[in-house]
């Protein structure tokens, strides 16, 4: 059954979570908190002014938002962060509006997703923080969210992770959090092996529980609300009296990032919602398999939260033209030729905030805004997940790959990655598209997962089944503030 927990179900290990987080000074934050910060108590806010942004402080639970000061020490909350993409850059007329992951603790916004998953076993009882710990299942972001939160909620973590995911991960989570990780085989894509890395946890450590982001709706419910706030507080922002809320670009990797495409149907019915993956992996586009290099949209299958009925379009992009433009957007040779072609230096100061999945997104709404032929009345959202500041590694090996970057080079890869986008490896899902790529769950759920065919199809055809899924966090909300209650921590401050 389908069914997302949403009351008590076990008294003992609610209790011991209760004196945990009161003995360690522990509050949880509401999810309203998370959306909009300006519900958040002014004594914590105060208290707040003291603590850097990515600090082991239980506080830093209340910075898990889009709209933290753009601050690493003792900034407060405010508009939401975004940035445009140069019609320099992007060569169209459509304006592409990106929400800045980088300003969240960890450098990334999958630390809002895995509090999504962990907050409500604890407040229900189904996760016992001196008993258990947390398996964070991931290509990369989602376990370092998922350890920093079990840091700062009194709890252990155990992170897996493809072993040629990038250096810095591996350095923060085993020097930083001091939690146990599994370098699982493969790159990016290699996911099953995750998967079969869980499947021995599973028979061997009963005090583990998994917190997999590919089938856990807390993942998508927290961007539901709180992601898709931020991109209409991001699209209200910038519009004008004829302006259109066209599309929204997401890469699909444990979707749900793009489950706030299912918001913003609510508020625009007619928005195109992009599914963006990598060429080199056409899983959606062509039932593709293979390895890339976009670190963070870890694919080879359809993740068990993806409401595929919402989506209209599937794009593939590149991995190649992706670190060209890493390359280009980061190099001190590759920022000078921008300037040289008419980029002003506080829109170059932006192209930082991309990390190597965030270009591809915006390859995605290039592509997109050229295939529907969008004009400048028409806005495109998407996002940045984190920034170039987590793949300093990757420059490096690019240097020793292929030598100094050159004006010569960024020349090449500006005409190659930028000017050559077409439309090309693009696909607009029909009806019976779409539930091909439903059916591909079958193959990994089923068969693999255990999943019981019923739900898989419950999730195509149950057109009740999302809308009540997303409001749980309403309820969630509820059990949290019972929960601090019961500590007393926020009422002794």
């Amino acid at each position: 059954m389908i069914e997302i927990t949403d009351r008590i179900t076990n008294e003992k290990a609610r209790e011991n979570a209760i004196r945990r987080f009161r003995e360690k000074g522990i509050i949880l934050p509401l999810f309203k908190q998370q959306k909009d910060p300006g519900l958040i108590p002014g004594k914590i806010k105060e208290k707040l002014k003291d603590i850097g942004l990515w600090e082991m402080h239980p506080l830093n639970l209340f910075r898990i938002s889009w709209k933290n000061e753009p601050k690493n020490s003792g900034g407060l909350f405010g508009r939401v962060n975004y940035f445009e993409i140069p019609r320099k850059i992007s060569g169209v007329k459509a304006r592409i509006i990106m929400l800045a992951g980088k300003w969240f603790p960890t450098g990334a916004h999958k630390v809002g997703a895995a509090y999504g998953c962990l907050a409500p076993r604890i407040i229900t009882g189904e996760f016992d923080p001196t008993y258990h710990k947390a398996v964070w299942p991931s290509t990369g972001n989602y376990c370092r969210g998922g350890a920093f939160d079990c840091k700062l909620m009194g709890s252990s973590a155990v992170a897996i992770l493809p072993e040629e995911m990038s250096r810095e991960r591996f350095d923060w989570l085993r020097k930083e959090i001091g939690c146990e990780v599994i370098a699982t085989p493969g790159c990016e894509s290699n996911v099953k092996e995750i998967y079969d890395a869980c499947w021995e946890i599973r028979r061997n450590r009963p005090d583990c529980v998994i917190l997999n982001q590919f089938d856990e709706f807390g993942n998508a419910i927290w961007h539901y609300h709180i992601t898709g706030d931020a991109l209409e507080e991001a699209f209200n922002l910038e519009r004008s009296a004829a302006s259109r809320l066209a599309a929204y670009v997401s890469a699909t990797g444990s979707a749900g990032t793009i489950a706030a495409g299912d918001y913003l149907r609510t508020i625009a019915p007619e928005v195109k919602v992009v599914a963006s993956e990598a060429l080199q992996c056409p899983t959606l586009l062509q039932n593709g398999y293979g390895g890339h290099r976009i670190e963070g949209i870890g694919d080879k299958h359809v993740p068990w939260v993806h409401n595929v009925r919402n989506t209209d379009v599937v794009t593939a992009i590149d991995d190649e033209d992706c670190m060209r433009l890493f390359r280009l957007f980061n190099e001190e040779e590759g920022i000078k030729y921008l300037l040289s072609e008419g980029l002003k230096q506080e829109e170059a100061d932006t192209l930082s905030l991309l990390g190597i999945s965030g270009i591809a997104n915006m390859i995605s709404a290039i592509k997109t805004a050229k295939y529907f032929e969008f004009t400048g009345d028409d806005i495109i959202l998407s996002l940045a997940t984190d920034s170039a500041e987590l793949y300093r590694s990757r420059l490096d090996e690019l240097r020793e790959k292929r030598g100094a970057y050159t004006e010569k080079q960024a020349i090449k890869d500006f005409e190659k990655a930028l000017g050559g986008i077409a439309t090309d490896n693009l696909k607009e899902l029909s009806y019976i598209d779409k539930k091909a790529i439903h059916n591909l769950k079958y193959f990994t759920w089923v068969e693999q997962q255990q999943k019981d065919v019923e739900d898989l199809d419950r999730l195509w055809y149950d057109r009740d089944l999302w809308p009540g899924i997303f409001a749980s966090i309403e309820r969630w909300d509820e059990l949290i503030e019972e929960f601090n209650e019961h500590t007393g921590v926020l009422k002794g401050m």
